[in-house]
């Protein structure tokens, strides 16, 4: 019973600890696109049918509740939930530990160790789609490891590996390499059955494919692969693809935190201490890493929950020597820093909502109406406005050259930069969100404030000094009354009725 009570404490603790840098680290630009998707599924709407997204469909359509239930606090309630799922990922790393024979005190310092990551921390603090497929990846690992492999175990893991792999398409890896092992030891793992645990999020993710399968093979597969060649060509950066930025990058995001260390003594061991199914799950954590370019922090993660479940094991087996252990204090300082200076540096959720609040105040006194077309889409949720659909992936798309031809990007409902000069426009334009301050390029805000101005619509200045509102000219034109399309349920959604925020 004193253990339970002292699980449940140290998970309250942890919780609490991830919701508060959730709350307080700064915004991100990154985060435009999954808010978006969330409140705009959350209003009826489909990912690729209606509005473009650019990953795979399950967080949008698993997190659409929260974002209709927050109404203007949308965006901060995703950051909470993205944030408990991160404790759930720490917690379950613990448990599997647990399962697989590493000690108590091995396994909680091991989970620690991770939750000390900046990989972790900057992936559960941002309303990101990185900590979704963590936690269910780090679950699966455990019912993995425990004794006794039952049907419903068996089930379970199909189910939470689906699901992993159904929010980020680089999670398909380790779950095909699971599925692979399964298949070579059927007696233990149950192939059959995890199967059938995987089959609903498989039917989901089809049945959504199939409402739009030139729209699902563009945003999950076809965008990640083209996009970064396209963006870093266009701005003279083509080096940050090479092999070798992507070593040096992969080693700098490892360093900040335990992870390489943890990696390195993992690799040392070559799997003699460790289960199979975590060495396996090793290795293809780490191909899913270094198959996207260029490398970012977050795309690490999948390796992490296997990577620090062996050390757990390894410093069980072996206690980790004096200098060895004041090394990782080292190497926890280093990860713990990038949080503490973001912190520090303010511009949270408090600023957002603020900036949202000021927003929706001069937009209402303006009568500004919905949709509103914006690189920042993650503010709209605060005014109680809807989102145009066509920018629902933020900056991302609209900086894009020569990805798609103009009557793609129209069934689509993408607008690149090549053809803002010709888009319809809604009532409402908003910039001013993608800058510096969000580390986002305000030169792609200017070009949508130089397509407003050339239309005619009115600048209105927002309190504060960093939006700017555009109100369509009086007697709209006929581009502006076409924006909304001719089913309004899916071009604009209604307004939120959530009490305004402070």
């Amino acid at each position: 019973m004193a253990v339970s009570r002292s699980m449940m404490t140290g998970a309250a603790a942890l919780s609490l600890i991830f919701c508060l840098l959730a709350l307080l680290r700064p915004i991100d630009h990154d985060e435009s696109q999954y808010v978006a998707a969330a409140v705009l599924t959350a209003h009826g709407l489909l990912p690729y049918r209606d509005y473009a997204y650019l990953q795979p469909p399950l967080q949008p359509l698993l997190f659409a509740p929260v974002a209709g239930l927050a109404g203007v606090f949308a965006w901060p309630a995703l950051r909470l939930v993205n944030a408990l799922c991160g404790a759930v990922a720490v917690g379950a790393v613990a448990g599997a530990a647990r399962a697989a024979g590493a000690s108590r005190r091995m396994a909680v310092a091991g989970a620690g160790l991770f939750a000390a990551t900046d990989i972790l921390l900057f992936s559960i603090g941002t309303a990101r789609n990185d900590a979704l497929p963590a936690a269910c990846l780090s679950v699966a690992l455990w019912l993995m490891l425990r004794p006794g492999r039952t049907r419903r175990a068996a089930v379970a893991i199909g189910a939470l590996l689906a699901a992993a792999a159904a929010a980020k398409i680089s999670y398909a890896i380790p779950a095909t390499a699971y599925g692979l092992y399964a298949l070579i030891d059927s007696r233990a793992q149950r192939p059959l059955w995890v199967v059938i645990g995987a089959l609903p999020l498989a039917l989901v993710v089809g049945w959504i494919a199939a409402s739009a399968p030139d729209g699902f093979l563009f945003g999950v597969f076809v965008f990640p692969h083209a996009a970064p060649a396209d963006y870093y060509g266009a701005t003279g950066r083509i080096a940050k693809l090479s092999t070798m930025m992507k070593l040096v990058d992969s080693i700098k995001f490892l360093a900040l935190g335990p992870a390489l260390l943890a990696l390195v003594v993992a690799m040392i061991d070559r799997g003699r201490r460790v289960p199979r199914p975590v060495a396996i799950m090793i290795v293809a954590g780490c191909i899913a890493a270094v198959l996207p370019s260029p490398i970012w922090r977050q795309y690490w993660l999948p390796a992490l929950p296997p990577v620090f479940i062996a050390l757990a094991l390894l410093g069980t087996a072996t206690p980790p020597r004096r200098w060895l252990r004041l090394l990782t204090a080292v190497f926890v300082g280093a990860g713990l820093a990038p949080s503490i200076v973001a912190v520090a540096a303010g511009g949270g959720m408090a600023t957002a909502i603020r900036q949202g609040g000021a927003i929706r105040t001069m937009m209402d006194a303006a009568g500004a109406i919905s949709p509103v077309a914006t690189l920042s889409p993650q503010f709209v949720p605060a005014t109680t406005r809807g989102i145009d659909p066509r920018f629902a992936t933020g900056p991302f798309y609209l900086r894009s050259h020569g990805l798609l031809d103009a009557a793609d990007e129209a069934a689509r409902h993408l607008v690149s930069r090549a053809r803002l000069a010709d888009a319809p426009l809604p009532p409402t334009l908003l910039t001013g969100g993608e800058g510096y301050w969000t580390s986002g390029d305000p030169a792609l805000d200017r070009l949508l404030a130089t397509r407003a101005r050339s239309a005619g619509y009115r600048a209105i200045r927002v309190p504060g000094g960093r939006f700017t509102l555009w109100r369509a000219p009086r007697s709209p034109d006929r581009n502006a009354r076409s924006a909304r399309g001719r089913d309004p349920r899916r071009s604009a959604p209604p307004p939120l009725r959530s009490p305004p925020p402070p």
